[in-house]
Formats: structure tokens, C-alpha cells, sequence
């Protein structure tokens, strides 16, 4: 169903709901702004506000089981790849490829070609960067 579709029941379902939810009139058990909808996500959204606003911890499970992914462990050589970029285990894909192409800007070879010795450790830095990105991805795809 199209969101005109939906929109449409929405209005429906208030102008045939006899409890007069829209208004707040009729708030008590089996009433109320839940319990005329027939729509089961308006349904689970009014739910959700009757229990955020009594005071209710978390809200209901769907919206809990939303915000919080579950959390993996990070094996420690990971960690180590994490340290190598300058970010913490909990860096988002976007934050790791950015600190990636800083370290590469400042670290290339071809910004050092003046010093061998310096070319040497500019070398070694980049190959550790690309290493440490490229488990980093393996790890985040897993």
C-alpha cells in the first residue's frame, strides 16, 4: 500500500473511531489513542508515547531492539588496526576511511622523495595504514 493509501485509513480510522482519541477524551483501560486505530503501526506508535510519557523505561521492544544493534567483540590484533588509524573500537565505516585517507595524505611516499631515510619510514607507515584499513573492512564486512 502507497503512503496516499495509508494516509487515507489514517484519517479514516479517526473520523470512525466513536472514543474520540483525537482529542484525548476517553483515556481509560481499553481506550484512549491506541485503541480505536486499525492500523498496527499508528497503533504501535501511539504505544510507544503512552509509554514514554508515563515514564516507562526503554519504550516498547521493537523500538528498543532498533536503536541497539548488538555489540561485537573486537578481536585484538583489530584493535591494534584501530590504534594504527587513531580511532577507537567503536569507529563507524565512514569515520575509519576517512582517518585512512588523512593518514595517506600525510604519510605518502611521494611527499617525502627529498630524504631517502625519510622515504623509508614514510614507506613502512603507509604500508602499516593499509594493512590496518584493509582488516579493519574485513573485520566490519564479517
Amino acid at each position: 500500500m502507497d503512503i496516499l493509501g495509508r494516509l487515507g485509513n489514517v484519517v479514516r480510522s479517526y473520523l470512525n473511531d466513536e472514543t474520540d482519541s483525537i482529542f484525548g477524551k476517553g483515556r481509560g483501560p481499553g481506550s484512549g489513542a491506541s485503541a480505536g486505530h486499525r492500523d498496527p503501526d499508528l497503533k504501535a506508535a501511539f504505544d510507544e508515547l503512552d509509554d514514554f510519557l508515563s515514564g516507562k523505561e526503554g519504550g516498547s521492544k521493537k523500538a528498543r531492539a532498533q536503536q541497539e544493534p548488538p555489540r561485537r567483540q573486537v578481536p585484538a590484533e583489530t584493535l591494534a588496526d584501530f590504534a594504527e588509524l587513531g580511532l577507537s573500537p567503536d569507529a563507524s565505516a565512514a569515520q575509519c576511511k576517512a582517518a585512512y585517507k588523512k593518514l595517506l595524505k600525510t604519510h605518502h611516499p611521494d611527499h617525502h622523495a627529498g630524504s631517502p631515510e625519510a622515504l623509508k619510514k614514510a614507506t613502512e607507515k603507509t604500508a602499516r595504514v593499509n594493512a590496518a584499513y584493509r582488516r579493519i573492512q574485513e573485520w566490519q564486512k564479517s
